[in-house]
């Protein structure tokens, strides 16, 4: 009998999930997929305990098993082994139940960005086809996607299973509250898209907690022409010990959520993260009686109008620059600990003497943990009354975290800011080596630009959309400038609205790279300028820092200074400043080490 014919007879009922009982059972797993090696009889035990409370279709322990998340592992080159293992234990619990089973073989997302599953066959599509090609030789009957939260990786991941064996294929996405995930896609839409695909069923798993996948699931009744999944958590995971725990939920509340999943029209019912033996036991017994639901799940109601354009003013800076008026800004460091008394002394002593409109506020330079620049410039806007343009960098946190950190900001006054991507980790930065980068410089600007179209990255509309006036770093002397021009260009289309450059000693590379741009900058450039004190810093600069370039001639001139190199700087600072005003917006000027308040000789 086909899997289709088992569908269309009756309904049938899953397994629970594999890799939160594997990494409940045996702890010391790295991931759970390392069990159909390390611990095959565990993979085993689990397959039987679903088995026997009454599974109809257990999935194989290879949800995570291809060469990308492997890769995190230093596994990769076991993916083909851990599949094959994963299949073969699942036959084994088959045989050993002495039930005729389905066996899917599990395929979940490869955990990178969705530009990398795209493309070519070499691509994440490859890497797709390779484990479902695996898993159909070592005799799996079906293929599931699962946990897909992007529509667009899903379909691809599905083109390239469908092309790659003849195995009828579930695909399931994972959804919020609203029924729609969070990239923004409705449940409606994503079986539409998928059935059309070809898919053999489509559906909801992961999510949030059975609730969250029944109103994906009432979506997706809307519209799809194929039969219908729901396979959700048992609810929402906590972090404890080191462990990811889920609630225990109740057998009645799991066969209540069988009884509404069945009367929505769901022909394949079963759980993931934290579903247990016991919660399949419930939800057979909730099928085979043909239990009533007790509760009418409501309606999601469409989403409300989009919130009419921000009433606020412009901030000072926009005005300025869109008047064609040359600012100045200083580039300050936040303080390292908790006190802003020595900074906000500098920052005063600076504005009093009136040549300095802004300061641009550093993000953990050097990788280096600072106080939060959004959080500085608040506070330094709140004690100054001066405008300030905190820089940004998604090196520290997730895309998620940025949104919730840039809605606090403009909540506190912050309407400038600079994205930049963000010095690298250090190597040997014991505790603090990791890098978030779930988007890259060009990703934080399409944040911002959604925000100020008034929803969130997913398309979640907000209260009222926020006022950033964003800017972008830009290198003239970068080793590769059409790489770098090509990056600017995409900075200006995702929403930049001026830039700042690298320090600069010399602007020739300016030009150059003006002229590289139909000669002039498509949008309002601030020249970077560092007014430095030694040779030997110019040195180092020089030779150490990535994208700092001092040319022969300067660096000819701070070695002749010697003692006086620090006046040097002044002037080559003083003289960069007064020619940029022929090439550009505005200046930033960069405060020397221990000596901020030096840069007011600049603009003296």
């Amino acid at each position: 009998m086909t899997v289709a014919s088992r569908l269309a007879e009756r309904v049938l009922v899953g397994d629970g999930g594999m890799g939160s009982l594997l990494s409940l059972e045996l702890p010391d797993l790295r991931f759970p997929e390392e069990a159909n090696l390390a611990a095959p009889e565990a993979v085993l035990a689990a397959h039987m305990g679903f088995i026997r409370a009454g599974a109809d279709v257990i999935q194989t322990n290879t949800y995570g098993a291809n060469p990308v998340k492997l890769g995190a592992h230093r596994c990769e080159h076991q993916a083909d082994e851990i599949n094959a293992a994963g299949a073969k234990i699942a036959r084994d619990a088959r045989e050993v139940a002495g039930r005729d089973v389905l066996i899917a073989g599990s395929i979940g997302p490869l955990g990178t960005s969705v530009e990398v599953v795209g493309g070519t066959s070499s691509s994440g599509a490859g890497l797709y086809g390779r484990q479902a090609a695996v898993l159909e030789g070592r005799g799996v009957d079906l293929i599931v996607l699962e946990t897909f939260t992007s529509l667009e990786e899903l379909t691809v991941a599905l083109d390239a299973v469908r092309a790659q064996t003849h195995l009828p294929v579930i695909a399931q996405i994972t959804v919020q509250d609203d029924g729609e995930t969070v990239t923004g896609t409705g449940g409606e839409e994503a079986a539409r898209v998928l059935g059309d695909l070809g898919a053999a069923a489509v559906g909801i798993n992961c999510s949030l907690g059975p609730q969250s996948a029944l109103a994906g699931l009432r979506e997706m009744c809307r519209s799809a022409a194929t039969p219908l999944t729901v396979q959700p958590n048992v609810g929402l995971p906590m972090y404890r010990d080191g462990r990811v725990l889920y609630p225990d939920a109740s057998e009645a509340y799991a066969a209540e959520f069988a009884a509404q999943a069945v009367a929505l029209g769901a022909r394949l019912v079963g759980g993931c993260c934290g579903t247990q033996p016991h919660h399949v036991a419930a939800i057979r017994r909730a099928v085979d009686e043909h239990l009533p639901a007790r509760y009418t799940f409501p309606r999601r109601e469409p989403p409300p109008p989009p919130p009419a354009a921000p009433t606020a003013d412009a901030s000072r800076l926009a005005r300025r620059l869109a008047a064609g008026e040359w600012v100045v800004s200083v580039e300050l460091d936040p303080p390292k600990g908790g006190s802003l008394e020595r900074l906000l002394g500098t920052a005063a002593e600076i504005h009093a003497a009136g040549a300095v409109e802004f300061f641009d506020i550093n993000d953990n330079p050097m990788a280096r943990a600072r106080m939060s620049s959004l959080m500085t410039s608040t506070l330094v806007q709140q004690h100054l009354g001066v405008e300030t343009i905190p820089h940004l960098t998604p090196r520290d946190t997730t895309a998620r975290g940025l949104e919730s950190q840039l809605l606090g900001a403009h909540a506190g006054g912050i309407r400038n800011l600079l994205a930049v991507t963000g010095d690298y980790p250090p190597p040997g930065d014991h505790g603090g080596s990791d890098a978030a980068y779930q988007v890259d410089a060009i990703g934080l600007v399409e944040i911002v630009s959604a925000l100020n179209g008034g929803t969130d990255r997913a398309g979640k509309t907000l209260d009222a959309p926020t006022g950033f006036f964003t800017g972008v770093a830009v290198n003239p002397t970068a080793d590769d400038i059409e790489v770098e021009l090509d990056r600017f260009r995409r900075k200006v289309e995702a929403g930049a609205r001026f830039a700042m450059t690298q320090v600069l000693f010399d602007l020739e590379p300016l030009r150059a790279m003006l002229e590289m741009l139909g000669g002039a900058s498509p949008i309002p450039l601030l020249v970077g300028l560092w007014p430095i004190t030694s040779h030997a810093l110019a040195l180092r600069l020089h030779n150490e820092v990535p994208g700092i370039t001092l040319p022969d001639a300067v660096l000819a001139r701070f070695a002749a200074a010697e003692a006086q190199a620090a006046r040097e700087g002044v002037a080559v600072a003083r003289q960069l400043l007064a020619e940029a005003r022929e090439l550009v917006a505005g200046g930033y000027l960069v405060a020397p080490f221990g000596q901020p308040e030096r840069v007011l000789d600049v603009l003296a």
